[in-house]
């Protein structure tokens, strides 16, 4: 295939000039040279490698440095690591050439955003593992994360060259770890486009539906905004106030899950959008100009008052601060009305480079970015307190924590990156700000670590509760404490809270560590009785004999009496070596060796699936948690037990395995529409009837003569519920019998039914 090269280094220039007038915070000659530097190495490095569309790959660093200094407005270091970020990883250069050329603050950014690599142990995630190496370089500086979320932004931006079964890898990750992580660090904007982008390679066709509908609709919007607006934009002007006023609209994604959860049609979504008033204020004032604005707004407007959110007083977490109440329109439409300053859009828009603009001292990336989250949560404490310096300092005490296990180190981040909060006090009237859900163990190690680990009792509002009780906002909670308690497996039931979870894991570890140290020298003076070496060999066969993958859980074991060396039997010593008289378990298949064994396996009759990028046709079984039919898109899942499990694409458990297990996902087509027989659940609602059950059943059995397996009905207050266990071939079948069951008079929607896992 042949390139236009001169035509390349027009466009490669032309990118590099949009990068600098993007680079606004990077005005300064040093500053411009630096950046100028950066694209010369990564230019020179990236020379021979082109992306899977056959561009050059260094249009991919330079947009990466374009959304870092552009979209979230970070100042030349991050610029610079941006365009070196991929270097060390896929080029001759080294970290140390990086230091050597830029500096040890440059090369600790690089060295965060490089991929892990090497051999990871079996039943581990590559990309999980990733994930937490970047995390960790959060002690070090935020700023890896933040060009990380830049990274993967580009990436899902340029996904359609990518092969269908890595991208719907890809996006599942994407949603299952990056979206979240961009909404808890206050980038609203990267977040939405992050979720639109992977729910367009998730859903293709809900989302089409969607977009084209928004965009067909976009004119409606329009005037109906411009003419609500017009009493409010007169009142602001007879104010003398300075203002923006704006049409938003929900995102494609906000809106395809609120129809998939509330089970509503798009026409039935009535906040598809919502109406900004972007206030220009000084912030001093701003508090009071907000509440003004709200005064005329529904001095014309009746506003809902169960939908009035002040985030002016009490910030999220992440730093959100904004005003929103809903109101009725005179069309008769609730409308939502978004009241915020220019300074906490902005923050709302970049979120944690606006923040350190508008924190910092100075006011300059550098001055607060390379600071730890313990640092800069000191730091802000001083100024009054800060929530998302706050959030920054509980992420530092879960990664030292020192969780091991890669996957169980994200769930316990992912459990606070989308929650809501409670606010809550001390007895002394100290605001905490927790989770929904968060408990008086949570609110305790929140505290402090020592009042966490002594907690024996809580009171709630002056009343004792058990610790596994839920929080409320407003509850006042005052810990009881004793010197004699220690933390139990238990408590890792009662805490939602990622940093309680790791203080009391930590904890635990702790005193078993110290456990499995007596249960070592235990063991040795075992073996030092037999007469025999007690490592190698040795140990492995022991390791074997009692089902447990480390030489840790044996000693911990032995300590805590579940292994008694004392009434061991059943083996011969053969030169210095244990032989058990019965054949030991195997040990566990590694990770490499499970998904080749899978070639082996034999085809069973009846077969209608391709699997694997040979396409080969191998047994497998269809998973319960979403019962797929032919038809589905599909793909094959490598079980621990070595067998493959085949789940629909939008399966409840799709985007865990795929973000979590990649390399355990297999490609999987149909390959025919066999004469097979396929039980699936569906539902019908409607308006209660005579005679509306034998016509559903009319339709199932003799108009499209399908078997029924089981049939229930469910009447109340006029309406009626029916589900049905019904056989079909494939989903063809299937959405031609829920097309005639809607057709039924009375009966309002016929649905597949998520099966129950």
């Amino acid at each position: 295939m042949g390139f236009d090269l001169e035509a390349e280094k027009k466009e490669i220039l032309r990118r590099y000039r949009g990068l600098l007038r993007a680079a606004k915070n990077s005005k300064k000659r040093s500053e411009r040279k630096a950046i100028r530097k950066a694209f010369d190495v990564a230019l020179d490095a990236h020379k021979d490698i082109r992306r899977k569309s056959g561009e050059p790959y260094i249009y991919h660093p330079i947009a990466v440095a374009r959304v870092v200094a552009g979209e979230m407005g970070l100042g030349t270091t991050s610029i610079v690591c941006a365009l070196l970020h991929d270097t060390v990883e896929d080029t001759y250069m080294t970290l140390d050439d990086v230091e050597r050329m830029f500096g040890p603050k440059e090369r600790a950014i690089v060295d965060g955003l490089t991929k892990m690599s090497g051999v990871f142990e079996p039943g581990t995630s590559a990309q999980a593992e990733n994930f937490r190496k970047m995390l960790l370089t959060l002690s070090d500086d935020v700023r890896v994360i933040l060009i990380k979320l830049a990274d993967r932004l580009d990436n899902m931006r340029t996904l359609e060259h990518m092969r269908p079964d890595k991208q719907q890898k890809i996006a599942s990750e994407t949603l299952f770890m990056y979206a979240p992580l961009a909404h808890r660090l206050g980038f609203y904007n990267l977040k939405t486009e992050l979720e639109d982008l992977s729910l367009k390679y998730k859903e293709p066709e809900d989302y089409g539906m969607i977009s084209s509908r928004l965009r067909k609709t976009k004119a409606v919007r329009t005037r109906f905004i411009n003419t609500l607006t017009v009493p409010i934009k007169q009142s602001l002007d007879e104010a003398g106030m300075a203002y923006e006023i704006m049409g938003r609209p929900k995102s494609i994604y906000s809106i395809w899950n609120k129809m998939q959860t509330k089970k509503v049609s798009f026409e039935e979504v009535y906040d598809v959008f919502a109406i900004r008033i972007i206030l220009d204020t000084d912030e001093a004032q701003e508090k009071g100009d907000i509440w003004r604005t709200y005064s005329m707004v529904t001095d014309f407007y009746q506003p809902n008052p169960d939908r009035l959110r002040d985030w002016i007083s009490l910030p999220k977490a992440n730093g959100y601060e904004s005003l929103h109440t809903t109101v009725m329109s005179p069309t008769g439409k609730w409308v939502e009305v978004q009241i915020r300053s220019r300074r906490m859009d902005d923050m709302a828009e970049r979120g944690l480079a606006a923040h350190w603009r508008y924190k910092a001292e100075g006011g300059s990336e550098e001055a607060d970015a390379s600071l730890s989250p313990k640092q800069r949560a000191e730091a802000m404490a001083a100024k009054g307190g800060d929530n998302i310096d706050s959030w920054l300092g509980q992420i530092r005490e879960v990664l030292e924590g020192g969780e091991a296990d890669a996957l169980n180190f994200i769930e316990e981040f992912k459990l606070n990156l989308f929650s809501e909060e409670v606010y809550v006090f001390t007895p002394s009237g100290e605001l905490i700000t927790l989770p929904v859900g968060a408990t008086p163990l949570d609110f305790a190690f929140r505290i402090h670590s020592k009042v966490g680990l002594q907690c024996i009792g809580a009171k709630v509002n002056h009343k004792l509760v058990p610790l596994s009780e839920a929080l409320s906002s407003g509850d006042q909670v005052e810990i009881i404490t004793s010197r004699k308690q220690t933390p139990k497996e238990d408590w890792l039931q009662y805490v939602v809270t990622a940093s309680a979870r790791a203080k009391i894991r930590h904890a635990l570890n702790e005193e078993e560590r110290k456990q499995a140290l007596e249960g070592k020298e235990k063991l040795r003076k075992w073996f030092r009785k037999l007469g025999i070496d007690g490592h190698g060999d040795n140990m492995s066969s022991m390791m074997r004999k009692f089902k447990v993958d480390s030489p840790h859980a044996l000693h911990h074991r032995i300590a805590t009496g579940r292994i008694d060396l004392d009434r061991v039997g059943g083996y011969t010593l053969r030169s210095g070596k244990i032989e058990w008289d019965r054949s030991v378990e195997p040990a566990p298949v590694p990770r490499e060796a499970e998904a080749a064994s899978i070639s082996h396996v034999k085809k069973e009759a009846g077969d209608v699936l391709l699997i694997g990028e040979g396409q080969q046709q191998l047994d497998y079984s269809l998973a319960a948690c979403c019962n797929p039919i032919p038809g589905d898109d599909v793909f094959g899942f490598i079980t621990v037990s070595g067998g493959i499990k085949i789940h629909r694409q939008n399966c409840p458990n799709a985007t865990n395995l795929l973000s979590r297990y990649a390399y355990r996902v297999m490609k999987t087509e149909w390959a025919s529409k066999a004469a097979a027989k396929f039980e699936v659940g569906i539902g019908f609602v409607g308006i209660d009837d005579v005679g509306l059950v034998n016509a559903v059943t009319s339709v199932i059995s003799a108009d499209m003569r399908v078997d029924m397996r089981a049939i229930s009905f469910e009447s109340r207050d006029g309406m009626f519920e029916g589900k049905a266990r019904v056989v079909v071939s494939d989903k063809d079948h299937l959405g031609s019998l829920l097309k005639a069951l809607a057709a039924v008079p009375g009966v309002h929607t016929a649905e597949r039914l998520q099966e129950e896992s």
